[in-house]
């Protein structure tokens, strides 16, 4: 047998606060996660978002640093219409998370915008345009 995507990981450097923003974009994760150290979401079609602590990685790797640079990795997050994807970044931005691109309706034919998680990977809001 092959290997499968089974989940995304990413290493948080605030429980609370990536729980925080990653509950508000509709993912579920258990009650009272804040203090734990390794979280899970189930994401449809069966991957899991999987959220660690600095501490928990640095448990098994040691000599283990956060990137430097620009976020490599991105989460897209689709949305009903363009409507909702205004509406969301808007939502986000007024929670106290960062913007990273406004709203803006894209060559390739959907409304896009883009967020910053609190580590500073980038999560997209996505919906074809009408």
């Amino acid at each position: 047998m092959a290997p499968r995507a089974d989940a995304i990981g990413l290493v948080v450097a605030d429980m609370s606060r990536s729980l925080s923003f990653y509950r508000r974009l509709g993912l579920e994760f258990p009650a009272g996660a804040e203090s734990e150290p390794h979280v899970e979401a189930q994401l449809p079609g069966g991957l899991r978002l999987l959220l660690d602590t600095v501490a928990t990685i640095h448990s098994f790797d040691p000599e283990w640093r956060a990137p430097s640079g620009s976020p490599r990795v991105g989460l897209a997050f689709a949305c009903d219409g363009p409507a909702e994807v205004d509406k969301v970044y808007a939502d986000m931005v007024g929670a106290g998370f960062e913007g990273h691109k406004e709203p803006w309706d894209a060559f390739w034919g959907q409304r896009y915008a883009t967020l910053h998680d609190p580590d500073g990977n980038g999560v997209d809001l996505f919906a074809p345009l009408s």
